[in-house]
């Protein structure tokens, strides 16, 4: 492995993280509604779970998945079904009040782990760019810096999400519009839970 590998590869994973999905919404709502300590937490455990994925991806997991596809089938479903309590929570409270620094880190912390856990289609994102980028037989140190090297990109960025997010600019954006923008997220959240149950 050299740091070309790594430089495609931290490339490729940047463009996955800026497109809009569940993880980079969780962010940016995250940080709005609670502060930037929320938004590092929920960071944080996005990005520890999608690093985890790639460790996984190295170990073969994928191949667990086409032997036992029910395994995926089961991950889809359980992703589908929290990432619509999350969306339907959020429709509920759109018109709540918020006050600074409402959710706890270790709240923030968890549902950050759980929306890239219950995302199966990580492991598979994971292994093919590992697949084309790396080469076979890396050592066991080869493959710790890669999963270490996704953890600290992943932190970096929703780091600085947290840290853009949280101006007093941005929060009162958010307060002056919170309902109009909450039930949005809540409308993509709610479609990206079913497009993940009916994709195949």
């Amino acid at each position: 492995m050299t740091i070309e590998h790594l430089l495609a590869f931290n490339i490729a994973l940047f463009a996955a993280i800026v497109s809009p999905g569940p993880a980079l919404l969780l962010s940016i709502q995250t940080t709005l509604r609670s502060g930037r300590s929320a938004g590092i937490a929920v960071g944080i455990g996005l990005g520890l779970m999608a690093s985890l994925w790639t460790m996984m991806a190295l170990l073969g997991l994928e191949t667990i998945f086409k032997i036992m596809p029910w395994a995926y089938v089961a991950m889809k479903i359980l992703g589908a079904a929290y990432l619509l309590y999350i969306a339907l929570v959020m429709w509920k409270g759109a018109r709540d009040k918020i006050e600074a620094q409402t959710a706890p880190s270790r709240n923030a912390f968890r549902q950050g782990f759980l929306v890239n856990a219950f995302n199966p289609k990580s492991v598979l994102f994971a292994a093919a760019v590992l697949v084309v980028i790396f080469p076979k037989h890396m050592t066991l140190i080869e493959n710790a810096a890669v999963v270490f090297n996704h953890l600290m990109v992943e932190l970096c960025f929703y780091s600085a999400v947290a840290v853009a997010m949280s101006t007093p600019a941005a929060r009162n954006t958010y307060l002056r519009a919170k309902v109009y923008l909450d039930r949005i997220a809540s409308l993509v959240l709610s479609a990206l839970g079913l497009r993940l149950l009916l994709s195949r």
